[in-house]
C-alpha cells in the first residue's frame, strides 16, 4: 500500500487523466450498454429449458413464457351452448389463432368444460404470441399482443361481452399506465442525492463531493468493463441495475472510509502527503481486503450452472473490484493534489473518536452479555422464520392491483376458475404417439385440473398437450404436480418432454439449490482464509463467518415475513402477500449480502486489530475501534440503504422484494450485528480474539500471534468487568 500510494502520488496528473478518459469512454458504452444485453434465461441441459426449446424451435412460441389468458363474459341472458354464442367464440377464438405465429386452446376448439365458468357465461382461452428465436418478447410486443386479441375478440363476438386479457405477463407489466419506474439512470440519481445528503453529515464539508466523484468514475469505468464483457458473453440485463445501484454504495463507503482516515491523519498533526500514505497504509489495506470479500460472495453465482446467473456474478464483480482500484487511485491523487481546500467550512474534526459511539462501545462493553443475547434472539427469531421460505413464482394476486389485467383474474375467480390455468404445463408428445390418449391419463393426475391436446398443436415431429394444474405452479407443494406429469409422460409416451414456466422453475430451483450447501462451504472456506491473512487471527475471521451467514439467514426470515406471508407487504410495496419468494432472489441476497456486509466487519476488525496491536488491550480495542468505525459504518449503511431503496421503487415485484431484502440487511447488520454483537463478543473473547499460531502464520506469510504474548502484553481489564 506504501509503495501505490507513493507512486500515485508522484504521478497523480497521469492517474487522474486516466480515470478521467475511463469516465468519458463509460459514458458512451453506458449509453450503447442496454441493447447488448441479454434478456433471456437459459438453462442448458435441464430438462424444462430442453423442452420449452424444442416448443419454441417447432411452434415459434411458448418457450417456457406463460399464455395471455383472454377472459370472455357473455351478455346477461348468454351461455356459451347457446348456438349464435358458440359460432361467435369459435369465429372469433379462429381469428386469434390465425395471427401469424400465433398458437390459441379455447372452449371454442377443444370442447372442454374447464374452459368455461360455473356461470356457463365466463371462458377463457390461452394464447402463445410469437416469440423470437432467443425465447424473448419486449413488454412492447407483450402489450401489443394484448391489444390485438382483445380487439379481435371484441369485433367477433356479440355487443355487450367483456372482454380482458390477463396471464402472468400482463399482471407483472401491470395496465400500460400505471407500470412505469424512474428507470435505471433516475434510480441512481435518486440514490445519489440521498448519499450526498448523508456526506454533507458526515463530512460536514465540501469533502463530500470527493466520494460521489469516485463513485460516478467507478459506476461508468464498470459499465465500460461489462460493455466489454458482452463481446465475449452473454450478460444479463439485471447487471446494469447492480452495477449502477450496488456500485453507487460499494464506491462511497470504500473512498468515505479512506478520506475520513485522512482527515484524522491530518487532525494528528501529520503533513498532507505523509496523512495520505499513512490513510494508505491502514484505511486502504482495509479498502483492498474488503473489496475482495466482497467478489469472493459473487463467486458463488459464477460456480453456478446457470448462465444467466453466472454473467450476473460476473458482472457483479466488476463493480467492487472497479471501485476498489479507483479508491485506491484516484483518491489519493485526489487528496494530495487540490482536495484539501475542499475541507471547508470544517465543522467536524477527526482528532478524537466519535463521543457517541464511544459511549455507545463502553456501555456494550460493561453489558457484553447482554447485548449478546439481545442480539442473538433477534437475529434467532428472524432466522427461525426463514424455514417456512417457499421458493417459487409470485401468486398472480400478489402482481399487478389494478388495470385490465388484474380486472380479468378477478371475472376468472369470481367464475370458479382456478387461477393455475394462467400457469400450464406443456407436454411434447413425439410424433406417432397418440396425444389425446395421454391428455386423458394426464387429466386424472393428483393435482391437474384439466388436460387438453388441441387438434391444432401440431407440428412435423411432435403434438402438444397443455395441461392446466389445480393450483399455479408457484410454491414446492404446487411444483410436485410438474414432477408427478413428467414422471406419467416419461413412462406412458418415451420421449415426451414436460416444459413450461412451472417445469422451468422446477428445474432452476434443483440447478441452484442442489448446489448450494457446496456453493456456501466453498465461499466461507476462501473468505475464513483470507481474512485470517488481514486479521493475523483464528478466532476473529471465524467468528465474521458465521455472523456473515447468521445475518443472511435473517434476512431470509425478512423477506419472508413480510413478503411471501405479507406482515407488511401492503404498506411498504402496496401488493399482498406473494405466497413465494422468487427462486434467483434468496441466492442473489446471499451473494450480494454476504460480500457487502463483510465489509463493515473488515473496517470494524481492521481498526481493532490496530488497536490492539498499539495498547495490547482488548476493551481499548473494542472501544476504539467502534468509536472510529460506527459513525462511518452507519452512514455507508445508511448510503446503501437509500441506493436499494431507490432500486424499490421501480414497479416490478420481483425487484421490490429483492432491494428491500438487500436493504433491510444492511440496516440490520450495520445495527444489531457490527454495532452490538461485534463489540460484545469480541469483548467475551478478549485475548484470544487475538492469536493466530506460528504454524499458520508462516503458511499465510504473517507475523505470528501467540495468545500467550498477548497475556503478557495485554491488560485484560474487561474480563474483571461485570456482565
Amino acid at each position: 500500500m506504501e509503495a501505490l500510494s507513493r507512486f500515485v502520488v508522484r504521478h497523480r496528473r497521469l492517474v487522474g487523466l486516466l480515470w478521467l478518459g475511463a469516465l468519458i469512454a463509460g459514458v458512451f458504452a453506458a449509453s450503447g450498454l442496454s441493447g447488448r444485453l441479454d434478456q433471456s434465461l437459459s438453462m442448458p441441459g435441464q430438462k424444462g429449458y430442453v423442452a420449452n426449446q424444442a416448443i419454441l424451435k417447432q411452434y415459434g412460441n411458448g418457450a417456457g413464457r406463460e399464455p395471455l389468458v383472454p377472459v370472455v363474459t357473455l351478455p346477461a341472458g348468454s351461455t356459451v351452448d347457446d348456438p349464435a354464442a358458440s359460432a361467435a367464440l369459435t369465429k372469433a377464438f379462429g381469428d386469434v389463432g390465425a395471427l401469424p405465429g400465433f398458437r390459441v386452446a379455447s372452449y371454442a376448439d377443444t370442447r372442454d368444460r374447464s374452459f368455461v365458468g360455473a356461470d356457463g357465461r365466463t371462458t377463457f382461452g390461452l394464447v402463445y404470441p410469437h416469440m423470437t428465436q432467443s425465447g424473448f418478447a419486449s413488454d412492447d410486443v407483450i402489450n401489443v399482443a394484448s391489444q390485438r386479441v382483445a380487439a379481435l375478440l371484441r369485433q367477433d363476438l356479440p355487443a355487450g361481452t367483456k372482454v380482458d386479457v390477463t396471464g402472468t405477463i400482463p399482471l407483472e407489466q401491470g395496465s400500460s399506465s400505471s407500470k412505469s419506474g424512474p428507470g435505471v439512470l433516475a434510480e441512481t440519481l435518486i440514490g445519489g442525492i440521498g448519499a450526498l445528503a448523508v456526506l454533507a453529515f458526515v463530512f460536514a464539508s465540501f469533502l463530500a463531493l470527493v466520494p460521489l466523484l469516485v463513485a460516478a468514475v467507478s459506476i461508468l469505468t464498470s459499465f465500460l468493463v461489462v460493455f466489454g464483457l458482452t463481446e465475449v458473453m452473454k450478460v444479463s440485463s439485471l447487471v446494469q441495475f447492480l452495477v449502477a445501484l450496488i456500485g453507487l454504495g460499494v464506491a462511497i463507503d470504500y473512498s468515505l472510509l479512506l478520506v475520513t482516515r485522512w482527515r484524522e491523519e491530518l487532525a494528528h498533526g501529520h503533513d498532507n502527503e505523509t496523512a495520505v500514505h499513512n490513510a494508505m497504509a491502514t484505511a486502504g489495506r482495509a479498502v483492498a481486503f474488503s473489496g475482495l470479500t466482497v467478489g469472493l460472495g459473487l463467486i458463488a453465482l459464477v460456480l453456478l450452472p446457470v448462465p444467466f446467473l453466472r454473467s450476473m456474478g460476473v458482472g457483479g464483480m466488476v463493480i467492487p473490484l472497479v471501485s476498489v482500484a479507483v479508491t485506491l487511485t484516484l483518491v489519493p491523487a485526489l487528496l494530495s493534489g487540490g482536495a484539501r481546500r475542499l475541507d471547508w467550512p470544517k465543522l467536524r474534526h477527526e482528532g478524537q473518536a466519535a463521543r457517541g459511539w464511544t459511549r455507545w462501545a463502553r456501555l456494550v462493553v460493561r453489558r457484553r452479555w447482554v447485548a449478546a443475547v439481545a442480539a442473538f434472539a433477534v437475529l434467532g427469531f428472524l432466522g427461525v422464520n426463514a424455514l417456512n421460505m417457499q421458493i417459487g413464482a409470485t401468486k398472480s394476486t400478489s402482481l399487478s392491483q389494478s388495470g385490465p389485467a388484474r380486472e380479468g383474474l378477478d371475472t376468472l375467480t369470481a367464475a370458479g376458475i382456478t387461477s393455475g390455468v394462467l400457469t400450464p404445463i406443456e407436454v411434447v408428445v413425439p410424433r406417432g404417439q397418440d396425444a389425446t390418449a395421454l391428455a386423458h391419463r394426464l387429466a386424472a393426475v393428483d393435482g391437474v385440473h384439466a388436460a387438453v391436446a388441441p387438434a391444432s398443436w401440431t407440428s412435423g415431429e411432435s403434438s402438444l398437450i397443455e395441461v392446466l394444474p389445480a393450483q399455479e405452479t408457484a410454491t414446492s407443494a404446487s411444483r410436485a404436480v410438474v414432477n408427478r406429469v413428467r414422471d406419467l409422460a416419461d413412462s406412458a409416451a418415451p420421449g415426451a418432454l414436460t416444459g413450461g414456466a412451472g417445469a422451468f422453475e422446477a428445474d432452476m430451483v434443483h440447478a441452484v439449490y442442489g448446489n448450494f450447501p457446496l456453493m456456501l462451504t466453498a465461499v466461507a472456506i476462501i473468505t475464513f482464509i483470507l481474512l485470517v491473512r488481514a486479521f493475523r487471527s483464528i478466532l476473529l475471521p471465524l467468528k465474521a463467518v458465521l455472523l456473515n451467514l447468521l445475518s443472511v439467514g435473517a434476512i431470509y426470515g425478512v423477506v419472508t415475513l413480510v413478503w411471501q406471508d405479507g406482515h407488511g407487504s401492503q404498506t411498504i410495496g402496496g401488493i399482498p402477500a406473494t405466497g413465494a419468494v422468487t427462486g434467483w432472489i434468496p441466492l442473489m441476497i446471499f451473494a450480494f449480502l454476504y460480500g457487502l456486509s463483510m465489509d463493515y466487519e473488515v473496517f470494524i476488525l481492521a481498526r481493532m486489530r490496530e488497536e490492539y496491536d498499539r495498547t495490547g488491550d482488548t476493551t481499548a480495542a473494542v472501544v476504539e475501534g467502534i468509536g472510529r468505525t460506527g459513525r462511518l459504518v452507519t452512514s455507508a449503511a445508511l448510503i446503501l440503504f437509500l441506493a436499494f431503496a431507490s432500486l424499490a421503487s421501480g414497479p416490478e415485484v420481483q425487484l421490490k422484494v429483492f432491494a428491500t431484502g438487500l436493504g433491510a440487511g444492511i440496516l440490520l447488520d450495520a445495527t444489531v450485528v457490527r454495532a452490538l454483537l461485534v463489540p460484545a463478543l469480541v469483548s467475551l473473547f478478549g485475548r484470544w480474539n487475538w492469536w493466530l499460531p506460528g504454524s499458520v502464520a508462516k503458511v499465510l506469510r504473517v507475523e505470528a500471534s501467540p495468545v500467550s504474548a498477548a497475556a503478557e502484553r495485554g491488560r485484560e481489564p474487561e474480563l474483571t468487568v461485570a456482565g
